[in-house]
């Protein structure tokens, strides 16, 4: 430990290792654990394998320290569960996040697949008053790599007993690095939730919206202050400038649902003119011999050589070869069509 910026931090590990010291004899806990187990085992409790020898700052994550008690708890594992004991091991509290997955696969891999339970990690040390945010932020990268559970931090973590409001901070903020890991790791349902809430808000159904959310008097307090009407926009953006009625009405347009776009019931157009069916008597509707008579006039179009081909006559066959496949065509039966 004597490398170590901050030393123990654990209340156990720092009681345990002074004893130690007093007595000059070992960790009694560590001798006496299979006794320990039979008493475990008859009462029907669980371990929680200690970490007394967690880092208490980033400086300290990862250490010789800290790594030879997971092996030790590795052991300790195998011991319990020999003795037909449940165990779940205790994990780092202060780790850069750089490193939260290598411990968590790491504890995984010497404990055997025992559950980890881990506090925080905390990411940073200079956020005092803020430690249940810098911690969830690697609470979140915990569970995502194997965590089992999480140990809520508060905001008076390090400075003094938490009150009442300072537990609620520290669950809410541990309930949203929890549910967004089971998110991101596709748990089956975990996003049921996040995407009812969000058809609500797409539908500018506030009740749906505050009932679904996870704080429902608190989020309806925040509305609230600002519009304590539910309309069909919010306070952020106004009704002008809200990008979600806007989008309600981009969609209303494109499937032909605008109101001012909209059609009661069918109705019957009056019928041809006189003019549109002229129109369409004009449409292309020439005799064979008409398109031959009408293509003959370019051979005398400006420019153009004596004898020269009609424009509508093939580059590769003459005058007489053309003409005789054009009667052809014009005189083949029907079905040749």
């Amino acid at each position: 430990m004597k490398d170590r910026l901050i030393g123990i931090v654990s209340r156990g590990g720092s009681i345990l290792a002074k004893w130690m010291l007093v007595h000059r004899k070992q960790n009694p806990m560590y001798e006496l654990f299979d006794d320990i187990c039979d008493i475990m085992r008859e009462w029907d409790v669980s371990f929680s394998l200690g970490d007394g020898l967690r880092p208490g700052g980033l400086a300290d994550a990862t250490d010789d320290a800290q790594l030879r008690e997971l092996d030790t708890l590795g052991e300790l594992t195998e011991r319990a569960w020999a003795k037909g004991c449940q165990v779940m091991v205790e994990g780092p509290g202060h780790v850069p996040f750089d490193q939260i997955e290598f411990n968590m696969k790491l504890e995984r891999r010497l404990c055997h697949g025992a559950p980890f339970y881990v506090l925080g990690p905390l990411v940073t040390d200079v956020f005092p008053g803020y430690d249940h945010i810098t911690s969830c932020i690697g609470a979140t990268a915990a569970a995502y790599h194997g965590a089992s559970m999480l140990c809520y931090v508060t905001p008076k973590e390090h400075l003094g007993l938490p009150k009442r409001d300072d537990v609620k901070q520290g669950c809410v903020a541990y309930k949203i690095a929890a549910h967004a890991a089971d998110v991101a790791l596709g748990i089956p349902a975990a996003r049921d939730r996040d995407d009812e809430l969000t058809k609500a808000r797409a539908a500018l159904n506030w009740e749906r919206h505050f009932e679904l959310s996870f704080d429902p008097d608190l989020a309806r307090a925040f509305h609230d202050e600002d519009l304590d009407v539910d309309t069909d926009f919010c306070a952020m953006c106004g009704h002008d400038w809200c990008s979600v009625r806007i989008s309600k009405e981009i969609q209303e347009f494109a499937s032909g649902k605008a109101p001012e776009y909209a059609v009661e019931r069918a109705k019957r157009t009056p019928g041809l003119t006189a003019e549109q069916r002229a129109i369409l008597e004009q449409r292309g509707v020439l005799s064979p011999e008409e398109i031959h008579r009408l293509a003959s006039k370019t051979r005398d179009a400006v420019g153009a050589q004596p004898g020269a081909k009609a424009s509508c006559h093939s580059d590769y066959v003459d005058d007489a070869e053309a003409a005789r496949r054009q009667r052809e065509a014009v005189n083949a039966p029907a079905s040749r069509g």
